[in-house]
């Protein structure tokens, strides 16, 4: 089973932007979490960052065609404005999509209160920290085995 792990925008920041939002640990315990996780499931792991919106829509887009079996997507701000990844997620109607953010959006400021991106996914976690991945990597292998 293939899982496609997105981030978007600033998430490459992780330990360096808003700590007491987001946490010290870094992009890079992230990866390594999520890499352990995937050894010791069985599963393969693709990894993604970037701060573009149409990197990211491609990524989406590449997976339809790859043999990816789930898709894990924090968008990062993207997440509030981006019709253009709400319908790149919508248009991959056959993999299963998790929509994560560490934080607890709906307690944030108010335009991150919104998500133009989640009803483009089969589901959504938030305010779990990096546990909330996990959680999306599991809510995704699991829609995907039902298929």
């Amino acid at each position: 089973m293939k899982i496609l792990v997105l981030n978007g925008p600033n998430l490459n920041f992780l330990g360096i932007r808003e700590p007491e939002i987001y946490g010290k640990q870094t992009y890079q315990d992230l990866i390594d979490m999520l890499q352990e996780k995937a050894d010791k499931d069985g599963f393969e792991l693709v990894a993604k960052q970037s701060n573009h919106e149409g990197q990211l829509i491609d990524w989406i887009q590449e997976a339809y065609f790859d043999g990816t079996d789930g898709i894990v997507i924090n968008p990062g701000a993207l997440t509030h404005y981006s019709y253009a990844l709400f319908d790149a997620l919508s248009s991959v109607t056959t993999i299963p999509k998790i929509e994560i953010h560490i934080s607890d959006i709906t307690k944030r400021e108010g335009f991150r209160k919104i998500s133009l991106t989640k009803d483009g996914c089969d589901g959504q976690i938030y305010g779990h920290g990096f546990a909330g991945y996990l959680e999306a990597i599991d809510a995704v292998i699991e829609l995907a085995r039902k298929k």
